[in-house]
């Protein structure tokens, strides 16, 4: 493992440009001054949504619910693919959450649960069968069969030859603003219950998600390496060689932030993240105070390595059942703090 990076001074949330502290009335205009900083960094989105033109390419009857390789537009000529987990039966409109995956060969298959080498990520499968509608989309860089940074990188490069203001980060970003408008295209699934799960990469990706299309009600992000020099997020498809620059101001405690009010569990295992990330949850804890929604804000520091571990599955889909199955009686629990020495 390479050395930790430091912990960076991060720069004050809750103060405006002329060092004046922002009161709970004012954290909206705060709110509209980070994304617009975080957009300029990440280039347009779209301003028009192109048809999904969804399509089923195979379907699988599993015990308890089915499997579908489903293919749906993103952009004009531009398609994504996915697998649709669905409980069997279900009789009544379920909450539903988009599971971003690892890096790995399998990649979305281990996250549906085709490939079962990890039992621990198949988050998938995990939430099918508590009663969840699950979307696993295949992340853009492992198109054409790309399984190293070289195929990231190119697949990256053909994005950008479309959008040369892009990231990779927009690109993915973008993707989980489709992910949702693909499961609110579904007659079986709640709109105002959806939330997103990831894990490494798919940690990642969860947060831009989360902090970038409010339509997540609830997040889980695991061991992503929060601080922009805690892993590669200066590779060509995350944010690229820009965050090395004497001048970028930028760090992700911001985008913590604009996810709240809405609830986020961020859990560490000392690989990626662990104490070091502390600073940005803590960071985040005042805007969620500021708001008076303290309880929707979780960390786990599970120090299990960069996995997932049973422990910390029991908390995340505690956590996830909490947030968008009041049905189960778990809405206002109390946030999940957990410090393990």
């Amino acid at each position: 493992m390479p050395p930790a990076a430091p912990i960076p001074k991060l720069a004050p949330l809750l103060f405006d440009e002329a060092g004046q502290r922002i009161e709970s009335a004012e954290w909206s205009r705060q709110r509209d001054r980070l994304r617009q900083r975080w957009r300029v960094c990440l280039g347009r989105f779209p301003t028009d949504k192109a048809p999904l033109k969804a399509e089923i390419l195979a379907t699988e009857e599993q015990p308890g619910f089915v499997r579908q390789l489903v293919r749906y537009q993103i952009e004009d000529g531009v398609r994504a693919d996915a697998y649709l987990l669905m409980p069997q039966p279900a009789a009544e409109k379920l909450p539903a959450v988009v599971v971003f995956h690892q890096t790995t060969q399998t990649n979305f298959q281990q996250a549906a649960g085709l490939d079962e080498s990890a039992p621990e990520l198949m988050h998938g499968r995990q939430l099918v069968r508590r009663g969840y509608t699950v979307l696993c989309p295949r992340c853009f860089i492992f198109e054409d069969g790309a399984i190293d940074a070289a195929g990231f990188a190119r697949n990256t490069k053909r994005m950008q030859r479309r959008h040369s203001d892009w990231t990779g980060m927009t690109r993915m970003t973008w993707d989980a603003v489709r992910a949702v408008d693909f499961l609110e295209s579904l007659p079986g699934v709640d709109r105002t219950r959806i939330g997103g799960i990831g894990h490494s990469l798919g940690a990642k990706e969860v947060l831009y998600a989360a902090a970038f299309d409010d339509r997540y009600r609830a997040a889980v992000y695991n061991d992503g390496g929060i601080g922009l020099h805690f892993s590669n997020w200066n590779a060509a498809w995350y944010l690229g060689p820009q965050i090395n620059t004497a001048n970028f101001e930028l760090e992700h405690h911001q985008l913590l932030a604009l996810i709240a009010p809405r609830a986020f569990l961020f859990l560490a295992g000392e690989a990626e993240d662990g104490e070091r990330s502390s600073p940005y949850f803590e960071s985040a804890q005042a805007v969620y105070r500021l708001l008076g929604t303290e309880q929707n804000l979780g960390w786990l520091n599970h120090r299990a390595g960069h996995r997932y571990p049973p422990e910390a599955r029991e908390i995340a889909e505690a956590f996830l059942d909490a947030h968008l199955r009041p049905d189960l009686g778990g809405a206002g629990r109390n946030p999940v703090i957990i410090q393990r020495r």
